[in-house]
């Protein structure tokens, strides 16, 4: 590589740094509608998909039937067990199978979207 290569490889280098953060704009963009989405099949308004905090706990409210379980996800190890719980009393809330629920754990953003999006009816938390 000589001097004269550098400014090429900057240049190079700049553009698939803008490029990326262009596509995450996209999906996080993509991901506030389908949790503004989901918010709206359950009932609840849908800008509070907007505000941090607001948005976890009408989450754990639409899943399992109170907000203030959000707090359990604040306990060291149980937390991460307990919000994959949640997940799939997100999925079971709106009528989904088991697969649907493995594929909430390991790909949220995917079928955060596929929730979103479809035509799911909100049952409720104790479906």
């Amino acid at each position: 590589m000589s001097n004269n290569d550098y400014p090429a490889y900057v240049a190079v280098g700049g553009g698939v740094l803008v490029l990326y953060y262009i596509i995450l704009i996209a999906v996080a963009v993509m991901l506030v509608v389908a949790n503004w989405k989901i918010f709206v099949k359950a009932g609840e308004a849908g800008w509070k998909a907007i505000i941090p905090f607001v948005n976890t706990w009408t989450y754990f409210k639409i899943a399992t039937g109170s907000g203030a379980r959000m707090f359990m996800t604040l306990i060291p190890f149980f937390g991460e067990v307990y919000a994959i719980i949640v997940a799939c009393k997100l999925c079971r809330a709106f009528g989904k199978s088991g697969g649907f629920c493995v594929g909430m754990v390991f790909l949220t953003p995917i079928f955060t979207m596929i929730l979103g999006f479809d035509k799911s009816e909100y049952i409720g938390p104790n479906a």
